[in-house]
Order: structure tokens, then C-alpha cells, then sequence
């Protein structure tokens, strides 16, 4: 596997050989300072270029990266409708294992290169036309507090859906109770994510997919969330379905003391005396 430093200097020396590319910008994970270093991290690079559909014409000039494993152009997808930003990317995977995700950005965007994005830093600038960037930081990524509408809408979002997986459970497709459980444990997550924010003052991110949930978790709260993903059996699904509710009702307790927010129990206890019942009624 080549190293950070042979592809950083293979990125930068593509750019540098080639004059239609004049700048080249980096974003993601490599450029924040919290995230742990491995071998899986992609290269997220910008490209900024002049003659841009030139690149898209001919795409031969992507093979000086190396040999690929497997390639997708989102942009010219027509499964996933693409963003149509005027940018395009080239997401690569090499046979070394090493993974570049490359967007070219015409050289009109130069000002808005990074998108916005707060993580991000400029690696060569030939023509000095890149905006100079503050320092990378993940901050516009940490866990923000929420306000009574949001933690209410949370509320609501977990408790209404549990009732759909009840229906498909009671009707035996399993995939849409699986789905809609995925929905439920989504809202579990943004519950957990503000409990972790008031535990650390909200000066972090627990990443996408709440990846890095579990470094803020007990051994005994790790385990009662891994119980939220079942195989897709009718009764593990409606294991996990209480597991959920009662995780959540845990945290969201936690949330709404620390704010003093309302809560709707009345109308929680409505909901779980629902689910039993057509739990009942399943087996019966």
C-alpha cells in the first residue's frame, strides 16, 4: 500500500504537470485533527481546473492515480440523481487498497472550492485565486443543543414510527418493520447525541452514523444499544422495537431534566400500550 506520503506527492505532482489544473484544494476526515489516523481514510480532493469538460471527455488522465478496483462518476449516475452543482467527481478505489475521492471544480467556483466545508485546506494555489481559509476545524459538525421543537419533534418522530413497525410485524413484512426500526433507532442516536453533548459542554461531533457513539458509552450501555439490531426474525424485531423505546425514554428523560422541557408521557404510555397490544394480537 503506498504511503500518505507517496500519494500526497502523487496528487500534488498530477496537478502540477498538468496546466489546466490550477489549483488543488483537500477536505475530510485527513484534514481534521480529531479524527484517528488509518489506512481506510479517502483522499478527498479538489481539483480546481480550467477546461473542464476536457477532463470529462477524455477520463484516461485518472489512470496516472494507478490501477482501480472499482470506479463511480456520482454525476453520471442516473440511479442516484446527481447534485448538478457543476462540479465532478471521480470516486476511486486502487488495488493498493488507497482510495482517492477526486472532484474537479470549474475555475468560476474557485471562491467556493470547499463547498463551505470548515475542514479543509489549500495545497497548491498556482494562480493565488483560492480564498485563504481559517484553520480546519470539525466544529460545525458537534452536536448542536436542542431547542423544545426540535427535542419534542424527536419525540414524536420515534414514538409515530414505532407504530409502523408494529404494522408490518403484525402483517409479516419483515423488511418494512426492519426499515422503519432503522428510523426509530435514528432518533434513539440524536437522543444519545444530546446526552453526550451535555455531558462534554456540545464540543464534539460522535461522527456519521454515530460512529464514534461508542467511546462515550458504559460497557452496559453499548450492550443495550447493540440489542437494537436484530436479525430479521418477527420476535427479534419486536425485542428490539422495546429495547429502543425503553433506551429512549431513558435518554430523552435525561435531555428533557437538563433543559426542563415538557414531555407528552401521557401520550408515550398511549403508544406502548398500542405495541403491546398488537404484539399480543400477532401471537394469538
Amino acid at each position: 500500500m503506498r504511503s500518505t506520503d507517496e500519494m500526497m506527492k502523487l496528487i500534488l505532482e498530477v496537478a502540477n504537470l498538468d496546466e489546466r489544473i490550477r489549483a488543488v484544494g483537500m477536505n475530510g476526515s485527513r484534514t481534521n485533527p480529531n479524527v484517528p489516523k488509518d489506512q481506510f481514510q479517502d483522499y478527498d480532493i479538489v481539483y480546481v481546473v480550467k477546461d473542464m469538460d476536457s477532463f470529462i471527455q477524455d477520463p484516461s488522465w485518472i489512470d496516472l492515480f494507478g490501477k482501480r478496483i472499482v470506479m463511480q462518476t456520482p454525476e453520471a449516475i442516473e440511479l442516484i440523481p446527481p447534485l448538478d452543482d457543476g462540479r465532478f467527481a471521480y470516486l476511486m478505489l486502487f488495488e493498493d487498497g488507497n482510495r482517492i475521492d477526486l472532484t474537479l471544480v470549474p475555475k468560476s467556483m474557485a471562491d467556493s472550492w470547499n463547498g463551505g466545508d470548515a475542514l479543509a485546506i489549500v495545497l497548491l494555489d498556482k494562480d493565488q485565486q483560492l480564498p485563504i481559509l481559517p484553520p480546519s476545524t470539525d466544529q460545525a459538525y458537534w452536536v448542536q443543543p436542542p431547542t423544545q421543537k426540535l427535542f419534542d419533534d424527536c419525540c414524536n418522530e420515534c414514538w409515530w414510527v414505532a407504530t409502523y413497525v408494529a404494522k408490518g410485524l403484525w402483517r409479516g413484512e419483515m423488511t418494512y418493520a426492519y426499515d422503519h426500526l432503522s428510523i426509530v433507532r435514528e432518533m434513539l442516536i440524536q437522543m444519545m447525541n444530546w446526552k453526550i453533548g451535555i455531558q462534554t459542554q456540545f464540543s464534539l461531533s460522535t461522527g456519521k452514523n454515530g460512529k464514534y457513539l461508542k467511546r462515550f458509552l458504559s460497557k452496559e450501555e453499548w450492550k443495550r444499544f447493540s440489542e437494537t439490531y436484530p436479525r430479521l426474525e418477527d420476535h427479534e424485531i419486536w425485542t428490539s422495537l422495546f429495547v429502543l423505546l425503553e433506551e429512549f425514554a431513558t435518554y430523552a428523560d435525561e435531555v428533557a431534566s437538563t433543559f426542563h422541557y415538557t414531555q407528552h408521557v401521557v401520550e408515550t404510555n398511549k403508544v406502548l400500550s398500542y405495541l403491546e397490544a398488537v404484539q399480543r394480537d400477532c401471537y394469538a
